[in-house]
């Protein structure tokens, strides 16, 4: 049951990454400046994580060390984040929302499977399958079929 949870959890999230590409595109297009809306967008989502972080360490009675990391990858992530939010507003209105998805999952799940194969970043190393080979390119036609027809 507790494995349904967390998969609704991801299908919950993966809508509203497909709700959020139009609404930054309209951002976009209403600013003249694509860029500008993907810091809006980044701003608004650090602001309520700011909020977040705040609510949760009070009642965890808990205070954050804000100190600087010494690994640049701690900061990777928001980078690679800036990335992805800034190509979904470039790409949405050029493609649509469906195809910016489909490529967009399609990226993660080729890499997700060979962060997973080499063990990257600390992950633990899950060896290639078939059923994983056969889902990622049943996944890659699907990106073909969306952008084609």
């Amino acid at each position: 049951m507790i494995a349904l949870f967390w998969t609704l959890i991801g299908v919950a999230a993966g809508a509203c990454v497909a709700f959020q590409a139009p609404i930054n595109a309209q951002l976009a297009k209403g600013l003249g400046m694509p860029v500008a809306a993907a810091a809006i967008s980044f701003f608004a989502g650090a602001v309520v994580l700011a909020f977040i972080t705040f609510l949760s360490s009070k009642a965890q009675g808990v205070t954050p060390d804000w100190r600087a990391p010494d690994n640049w990858l701690y900061v990777a992530g928001g980078c690679l984040g800036a990335t992805f939010v800034t190509a979904s507003v470039l790409l949405t209105p050029r493609i649509g929302t469906a195809a910016v998805m489909a490529t967009f999952i399609a990226g993660q799940l080729c890499a997700g499977i060979l962060i997973d194969r080499f063990g990257l970043l600390g992950v633990a190393v899950r060896e290639l399958s078939l059923g994983r080979i056969a889902g990622a390119l049943l996944l890659c036609c699907g990106v073909v079929m969306i952008r084609m027809f």
